[in-house]
C-alpha cells in the first residue's frame, strides 16, 4: 500500500512540527464532522451495541489524530480512517464480546406485527448469511452496500485493488444468494 504518511524526517523537525500541527487538527477535525456518524454507523453493523460502535470510533479518531501530523496525502485520509474502524470492530468481534447485527432502516409507516416479524426473519437470513463469507467479501459487501461506497474508496479502504473489490463483492453476492436460496427452500 502506498502509504498515506509523510516522511519521519520531515514531520519531527522543529520548524515542520508547528504548522503540521494545525493542520493536523484541521484534519482530524474536518474528518469527524464529515464521517463520524457514518463511522458509527458503519461500526454498529459490525457491533451489537451502540456503545460499543461509538467507543470504536472514538479509538479510531484517537488513533489517527496521534498519527496526524505524519499524513502527506489528506485525500487518503478518510479511507486510512475507515480501515481503523473496520479493523478496530474485526478486533473486537474477535475477541468474542460482539456479534453482527442488522439495524433495518427507518420506516415511515408502522408496520404490522405480522410485516415487522417476517421482515425480521429475513434480516436474520441476510446477516448469517453475510457472516458465513469470507472476511474480505463480508467487508467489501458491508462497505459497497451499508456505507453505499464506491468501489475506489472500498480498494483504499482496504488495501485491495478495484478489480479484487469487484471479484470479492461478485463472489460475495453469489454466495449469499444461493445461502439464501437454499434457507427459503428449506422452509
Amino acid at each position: 500500500m502506498e502509504s498515506v504518511f509523510a516522511p519521519e524526517d520531515q514531520a519531527s523537525s522543529p520548524a515542520a512540527s508547528a504548522t503540521p500541527v494545525d493542520a493536523a487538527d484541521r484534519l482530524v477535525l474536518t474528518l469527524f464532522r464529515a464521517e463520524g456518524a457514518r463511522l458509527v454507523s458503519l461500526a454498529r453493523f459490525f457491533t451489537d451495541d451502540r456503545a460499543a460502535a461509538e467507543d470504536l470510533v472514538q479509538e479510531a479518531f484517537i488513533r489517527l489524530a496521534r498519527s496526524a501530523h505524519r499524513i502527506s496525502d489528506q485525500d487518503r485520509a478518510a479511507a486510512y480512517l475507515r480501515s481503523i474502524v473496520i479493523n478496530l470492530a474485526r478486533d473486537h468481534n474477535r475477541r468474542g464480546l460482539v456479534s453482527f447485527r442488522h439495524r433495518p432502516p427507518a420506516v415511515a409507516d408502522e408496520p404490522s406485527a405480522e410485516d415487522q416479524a417476517t421482515r425480521r426473519e429475513s434480516q436474520r437470513e441476510v446477516v448469517e448469511a453475510l457472516r458465513a463469507l469470507p472476511r474480505r467479501q463480508r467487508d467489501c459487501l458491508a462497505l459497497r452496500y451499508y456505507l453505499e461506497l464506491p468501489i475506489d474508496q472500498i480498494a483504499a479502504t482496504l488495501d485491495i485493488s478495484a478489480n479484487s473489490v469487484k471479484t470479492h463483492l461478485k463472489r460475495g453476492l453469489r454466495s449469499m444468494a444461493a445461502s439464501l436460496d437454499s434457507t427459503r427452500e428449506e422452509q
